[in-house]
């Protein structure tokens, strides 16, 4: 029998086990992680740095409330990784969450922070309706700051928030020397690229000679489209740099294309004969794909001239990326002229990963080359598939120091130019170059975490539709079909047992 005493004992036995699970649940967290991609557990770089932390961070989260599910759940995503961060970094990161929409106050003091407000579509009483919300976070290390503007759904918030927190705790960014002297653009031609850099790099150009080599303090060598031919006192100085264990990142052209002048010709800068000691060889061709990009050809229609695109296939847009840091996330990037990378392993410690290839309708010519925009292109023109224009270079290339090499047979494809004559590029031309140099570069392992997010998976495409029906509905009814299996099964348990109790005589004595 329950007395008094016992309810009494019971309910502080409760309430004491619930405190010590909640202090023990606060000083040891974890959760499980079953996601294929493990999207919801810390990296090693990310634990590596919240380790590493001298100062505290402060993360202020600037979430609007109310909003629909689907938004709704970035916040908690967030909310749960800032969690981790805050237990992770042994109390040097803590976080608050403040809702912009509150007042004005608050959200004029959001806009001044850098986080401006997106528009989302709403739906209420069976209306659609648009709403301001803010999804955006401050990282605060004592007077500097870092803004994340906006945190998508399905987007890499580990990398977003990580590489914000790097930022702030390296006093001296990593080095990226970039060679000059020898025809190459000046970082006035690289706008975009060296934005991107920027973030997490200082680049240095710099000129070598015969008496002064790399820079003690550059940490990867950037090769970007020379034009004239390198002195072999600069290329014994990238041996040298090799030895040691450097990293170099290498875009060059094999071949030039003058649409006005209508020709292909040949450039020779001397790196590709240095590749060949390296077990690589940029070829003296010109690459050609079906998949490629247009040129404006001027035709007469009637009293009229119209300027008409025509498929050009020195002109390949390559999408078959292989499964490597560098390409993940890629979809396709356009390489003008560009030329056949071939393989000649010199050493077995080396190894070799072609990043980017082409379709399987392509093919080379070798140069020069005529061009003729007027031409109608057969499948019988492109032989070949999966010709490398893109590959890493991994091992004791030089020297008896493990060192990285990136190489791309085309240097023009991240160039804006300059004044009246630069353009904007399509953001995946400078991915290619800026995730090279960071996978270079970058120790941490936190270029990893770029695609690390909700990713979808669409059906393959080249499923029949009948097929593609019957996965769909599958999906959507397995679900109905168990439980209502699982309900007549229970519901079959419960009458046998119902029937066997009904069965049974009971006796009064």
């Amino acid at each position: 029998m329950l007395t008094r005493k016992k309810i009494h004992t019971s309910l502080i036995l409760i309430i004491a086990i619930l405190i010590l699970a909640n202090i023990i649940s606060n000083r040891f967290f974890f959760r499980l992680d079953f996601t294929s991609d493990q999207r919801y557990s810390l990296s090693i770089a990310t634990k590596d740095i919240l380790t590493s932390l001298n100062e505290p961070v402060t993360v202020t989260a600037y979430f609007s409330e109310n909003l629909p599910p689907d938004i709704e759940r970035v916040r908690t995503d967030f909310k749960d990784l800032l969690v981790e961060y805050a237990n992770r970094s042994n109390g040097q990161l803590v976080y608050e969450f403040v809702n912009p929409s509150e007042n004005e106050q608050s959200e004029m003091q959001t806009q001044q922070n850098g986080i401006s407000p997106i528009m989302i579509n709403v739906r209420e009483k069976d209306q659609m309706k648009q709403q301001r919300a803010y999804l955006g976070a401050l990282v605060q290390m004592g007077e500097k700051k870092e803004v994340i503007p906006l945190i998508q759904p399905g987007a890499a918030m580990e990398y977003a928030l990580s590489t914000s927190v790097k930022k702030l705790s390296i006093d001296v960014k990593p080095t990226i020397g970039l060679l000059q002297g020898n025809g190459e653009p000046g970082l006035s031609s690289l706008q975009q690229l060296t934005t991107s850099l920027n973030v997490m790099y200082q680049i240095l150009p710099f000129e070598l000679s015969d008496t002064s080599g790399i820079p003690d303090n550059v940490k990867t060598l950037a090769i970007i489209a020379p034009k004239d031919t390198i002195p072999q006192s600069s290329i014994n100085y990238f041996d040298q740099f090799l030895s040691n264990g450097g990293r170099i990142f290498i875009a060059v052209n094999r071949a030039i294309g003058n649409l006005s002048e209508g020709r292909g010709e040949e450039v020779n800068t001397g790196i590709s004969e240095w590749l060949k000691t390296k077990g690589l060889e940029i070829e003296n061709n010109m690459v050609i794909d079906i998949n490629c990009g247009n040129v404006m050809m001027r035709q007469q229609q009637g009293m009229f001239v119209m300027n008409t695109p025509v498929s050009f296939p020195y002109l390949p847009v390559i999408s078959n990326f292989a499964d490597h840091t560098i390409t993940k996330g890629l979809e396709s990037v356009m390489l003008p002229f560009v030329s056949s990378i071939k393989f000649v392993p010199q050493d077995t410690t080396v190894t070799f990963m072609p990043l980017a290839v082409t379709s399987e309708k392509a093919g080379v010519e070798p140069l020069p080359v005529i061009f003729n925009i007027n031409k109608e292109w057969a499948q019988s023109d492109f032989p070949l598939s999966s010709i490398p224009v893109a590959v890493a270079v991994e091992g004791k290339i030089s020297g008896n120091n493990k060192s990285k090499i990136v190489v791309i047979s085309n240097g023009d494809f991240m160039i804006n130019g300059e004044g009246e004559g630069a353009r904007q590029l399509q953001p995946d031309n400078i991915n290619l170059a800026s995730n090279s140099i960071d996978w270079l570069s970058d120790d941490t392992g936190l270029i990893e975490l770029r695609t690390k997010g909700v990713t979808s998976r669409p059906l393959d495409p080249s499923l029949e539709d009948g097929t593609k029906t019957f996965i769909k509905y599958f999906n959507f009814l397995l679900p109905l079909i168990l439980i209502i299996t699982y309900g007549i099964i229970r519901f079959q348990i419960r009458r046998n047992i119902r029937n066997k109790l009904m069965q049974i005589s009971y006796v009064q004595q």
